[in-house]
């Protein structure tokens, strides 16, 4: 069962968002929701949207209600937006979108998000994911960084860490899953969003080689 839900209140102005969330968040609002540990709803505020986290679309409903009380009091402009977490697809979707229900359908919806992760790094000019090596030492990192090379694979040595560049997160799952049976014990191995700084040293699309790995 999906149990991440969201509401987006866009206030329009950065002012009012910031007032309603210090409002949510010091509890002085009378409601009747569920305050229990498992029941919190948490807030979380972008300029001028509030963004409020539940655990169930009844909860998301009804803090939604409460808001839109609070709202129309201080006379705000606001559009409000129910949406729930989407495990394959990996983005937030409308709140009645329906989840896979076979796995062939979950299949299909993993091959439509590397299809556009990967469409969006060629686009971008730059590989959405990386793998991130932090390794005991820098002569570790480096003689990884050597062979690394030597495989034709693209990456960027400083000091004990290694970033390895790849277009969809499928394909840095792999290379990070691959290493972790390769490196030195207590080496790091995370897969991150790419920092594109890291990469401004390359050629155009450093990142072409690592596009087969999930093949």
């Amino acid at each position: 069962m999906n149990d991440d839900w969201r509401l987006r209140i866009d206030l329009h102005e950065h002012s009012s968002a910031h007032q309603l969330s210090e409002l949510l968040e010091k509890g002085e609002i009378e409601h009747e929701l569920d305050d229990s540990f498992t029941d919190r709803v948490v807030v979380s505020v972008d300029d001028a949207e509030v963004f409020c986290y539940t655990g169930s679309r009844a909860q998301a409903e009804a803090a939604g209600q409460l808001i839109r009380q609070v709202i129309d009091q201080h006379g705000w402009s606001a559009d409000i937006e129910l949406t729930h977490w989407h495990p394959v697809a990996e983005e937030w979707e409308s709140a009645d979108a329906p989840l896979p229900d076979s796995e062939a359908d979950a299949a299909r919806e993993r091959a439509e998000r590397i299809a556009d992760e990967r469409a969006e790094s060629a686009e971008e000019g730059y590989p959405e994911f990386e793998v991130r090596i932090k390794s005991g030492s820098r002569r570790h990192a480096g003689e990884l960084s050597d062979r690394l090379e030597q495989e034709g694979i693209p990456n960027v040595h400083r000091w004990s860490y290694v970033l390895v560049g790849a277009t969809d997160e499928e394909s840095a799952q792999q290379l990070a899953e691959r290493l972790r049976g390769e490196v030195p014990a207590g080496t790091e191995i995370t897969v991150e969003l790419n920092q594109r700084e890291l990469w401004d040293h390359r050629p155009p699309n450093p990142f072409a080689i690592l596009g087969g790995l999930a093949g």
